[in-house]
């Protein structure tokens, strides 16, 4: 079949006089003399055995054939196009792309990120989310948030948070009398974030209470729909301080006891090892390090 395939110059000449009607102006766009446009058109018309076009003195029109051609060309061009940007594009043109736990973009990231534009209005940022770890080096994005302990093989990984938790109920629940001290959290349910080593049996060991189940109670995935739980009265959420300020502040959620735990686990601004790195990498980086310092207790 490869023989058969008329030459990429001489398809790229036809696209650019079917664009223009014009070999004058085909030849202006790609850098080339009006007689070689005209001389490989007339060559693609050899190989086809078909005419392309009728030429007037000072304009072309394109044949029915050239008219049913003409899109199929501009197609595997624009796939070849794609193609190349996938595998080969120019990383200095293309968006940075941050994955981070969706918790951590709204409650974390979000509420700072005007400063970034302030700072860096002309670097373009798309933000995914994700609620499980994936492997890091995947090409969909450049630097990505994690939590854990900051201990992964091959990988790049600076601290963003120094973490402390509390439980967090709905005002209601203390209105109510439905819990004034920790061993009231037996009569309540509690929330846990699936993904956190540390978290119930933590705290409650701390808080001295005995005789509860710490794994009981309810399950979910992100921090989000915990707080969520927890503000419509379901039960207790166990907070994060780095996630914790927005809820808190509007008065959704409040800390119904003074006993707060420091824990060794963070978020982590986590990125591949690799030399071809995103440009503009390295300015989000120092920015959001810069941001992770100032929010230090």
């Amino acid at each position: 079949m490869a023989h058969k395939f008329p030459p990429l110059v001489w398809l790229r000449s036809f696209e650019a006089s079917a664009r223009h009607l014009s070999f004058t102006h085909a030849a202006k766009e790609l850098n080339l003399t009006q007689a070689a446009v005209s001389k490989q058109v007339k060559q693609l018309e050899f190989h086809l055995r078909q005419k392309l076009f009728i030429r007037h003195p000072r304009s072309l029109e394109m044949t029915k054939t050239a008219e049913s051609y003409l899109p199929k060309v501009q197609d595997s061009f624009e796939r070849l196009a794609a193609g190349t940007r996938e595998v080969f594009g120019s990383r200095r043109s293309e968006i940075l792309t941050i994955r981070a736990a969706v918790g951590f973009s709204v409650n974390w990231l979000a509420p700072r990120l005007p400063d970034f534009y302030t700072k860096h209005p002309d670097v373009p940022l798309r933000l995914v989310s994700s609620v499980w770890n994936e492997q890091v080096g995947n090409p969909s994005f450049d630097l990505d948030v994690r939590y854990g302990n900051g201990k992964w093989p091959e990988l790049n990984a600076d601290r963003l948070t120094w973490e402390s938790i509390t439980p967090l109920c709905s005002p209601v629940l203390l209105e109510t009398g439905q819990i004034s001290t920790p061993e009231d959290l037996i009569n309540n349910t509690l929330i846990h974030v699936l993904g956190y080593q540390e978290g119930w049996s933590t705290w409650l060991q701390v808080a001295g209470v005995e005789d509860i189940n710490e794994s009981g109670g309810l399950q979910v995935d992100t921090s989000l729909l915990a707080f969520e739980l927890a503000t419509s009265g379901v039960g207790v959420a166990l907070a994060r301080s780095s996630m914790m300020q927005h809820e808190v502040e509007n008065g959704r959620l409040i800390a119904p006891f003074d006993i707060t735990v420091p824990i060794e686990e963070a978020f982590y601004l986590v990125s591949a090892v690799a030399s071809d790195i995103h440009p503009h990498l390295e300015t989000f980086r120092s920015w959001i390090l810069a941001q992770a310092e100032s929010s230090k207790d």
